[in-house]
Protein backbone atom coordinates (compact mmCIF):
# COMPACT_ATOMS: atom_id res chain seq x y z
CA UNK A 1 0.00 0.00 0.00
CA UNK A 2 3.30 2.08 0.38
CA UNK A 3 3.04 5.13 -2.54
CA UNK A 4 -1.10 5.99 -1.97
CA UNK A 5 -1.26 9.72 -1.56
CA UNK A 6 -2.65 12.30 0.82
CA UNK A 7 -5.11 14.25 -1.09
CA UNK A 8 -8.26 16.80 -0.22
CA UNK A 9 -11.10 15.36 -1.74
CA UNK A 10 -11.58 18.66 -3.23
CA UNK A 11 -8.54 18.61 -5.16
CA UNK A 12 -9.15 15.67 -6.94
CA UNK A 13 -8.22 16.18 -10.84
CA UNK A 14 -10.26 13.16 -11.99
CA UNK A 15 -14.03 13.36 -11.48
CA UNK A 16 -14.12 9.22 -12.35
CA UNK A 17 -12.77 8.67 -9.08
CA UNK A 18 -15.14 7.79 -6.57
CA UNK A 19 -14.95 9.00 -3.20
CA UNK A 20 -15.50 6.39 -0.53
CA UNK A 21 -16.01 7.68 3.10
CA UNK A 22 -15.95 4.69 5.27
CA UNK A 23 -16.26 6.55 8.88
CA UNK A 24 -18.45 6.06 11.31
CA UNK A 25 -22.07 7.33 10.49
CA UNK A 26 -22.13 9.87 12.89
CA UNK A 27 -18.96 11.01 11.56
CA UNK A 28 -19.72 11.03 8.00
CA UNK A 29 -23.09 13.73 7.95
CA UNK A 30 -20.51 16.28 9.48
CA UNK A 31 -17.66 16.12 6.68
CA UNK A 32 -19.60 13.88 3.17
CA UNK A 33 -21.52 15.04 0.60
CA UNK A 34 -24.07 13.92 -1.73
CA UNK A 35 -21.17 12.43 -4.24
CA UNK A 36 -19.71 10.35 -1.50
CA UNK A 37 -20.22 6.69 -0.95
CA UNK A 38 -20.30 6.15 2.99
CA UNK A 39 -19.85 2.83 3.80
CA UNK A 40 -18.67 2.79 6.93
CA UNK A 41 -15.37 0.22 8.14
CA UNK A 42 -17.60 -1.97 9.91
CA UNK A 43 -19.88 -2.79 7.25
CA UNK A 44 -17.75 -2.91 3.76
CA UNK A 45 -17.35 -6.81 4.72
CA UNK A 46 -21.29 -6.77 3.97
CA UNK A 47 -21.60 -3.82 1.62
CA UNK A 48 -18.11 -4.14 -0.79
CA UNK A 49 -20.29 -4.99 -3.82
CA UNK A 50 -22.02 -1.55 -3.65
CA UNK A 51 -19.05 -0.08 -4.54
CA UNK A 52 -18.17 0.29 -8.56
CA UNK A 53 -15.81 -0.31 -9.91
CA UNK A 54 -12.48 2.68 -10.60
CA UNK A 55 -9.85 4.05 -8.70
CA UNK A 56 -11.01 4.97 -5.13
CA UNK A 57 -10.51 8.32 -2.93
CA UNK A 58 -10.82 6.56 0.50
CA UNK A 59 -11.73 9.33 3.67
CA UNK A 60 -11.11 8.10 7.09
CA UNK A 61 -11.23 9.74 10.55
CA UNK A 62 -7.52 8.13 11.44
CA UNK A 63 -4.61 6.03 10.59
CA UNK A 64 -5.92 2.67 11.79
CA UNK A 65 -9.08 2.71 10.32
CA UNK A 66 -7.55 3.86 6.91
CA UNK A 67 -5.41 1.02 7.24
CA UNK A 68 -7.78 -1.53 8.14
CA UNK A 69 -10.32 -0.15 5.15
CA UNK A 70 -7.29 -0.21 2.54
CA UNK A 71 -6.22 -3.96 3.56
CA UNK A 72 -9.37 -4.73 3.00
CA UNK A 73 -10.75 -3.15 0.02
CA UNK A 74 -7.18 -4.29 -1.84
CA UNK A 75 -7.82 -7.92 -1.10
CA UNK A 76 -11.20 -7.66 -2.72
CA UNK A 77 -9.14 -5.84 -5.90
CA UNK A 78 -10.08 -1.99 -5.68
CA UNK A 79 -7.83 0.21 -6.78
CA UNK A 80 -6.90 3.08 -4.59
CA UNK A 81 -6.19 6.31 -6.21
CA UNK A 82 -5.52 8.48 -2.85
CA UNK A 83 -7.18 9.32 0.90
CA UNK A 84 -7.83 11.68 3.02
CA UNK A 85 -7.82 11.39 7.21
CA UNK A 86 -10.32 13.79 8.54
CA UNK A 87 -8.32 13.88 11.91
CA UNK A 88 -4.87 14.76 10.26
CA UNK A 89 -5.67 16.39 7.07
CA UNK A 90 -3.71 16.80 4.13
CA UNK A 91 -1.55 19.55 3.99
CA UNK A 92 -0.87 21.54 0.42
CA UNK A 93 2.40 23.42 0.98
CA UNK A 94 4.44 20.30 2.07
CA UNK A 95 5.14 17.41 -0.41
CA UNK A 96 2.01 15.16 -0.74
CA UNK A 97 1.80 12.88 2.34
CA UNK A 98 2.48 9.02 1.50
CA UNK A 99 0.71 5.70 2.83
CA UNK A 100 4.16 4.40 4.38
CA UNK A 101 2.85 2.21 6.99
CA UNK A 102 0.98 -1.46 7.28
CA UNK A 103 0.55 -4.03 5.49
Amino acid sequence: MKGILCIKKNKLKDSTIIVLDIQDYNETSTYSEEDTLNIPFAYLKRFYLEIPEGKIHVIAEDKLELNLGLRFLKKKGFTINSYELTKYPCIDNQKKRLVDYGV
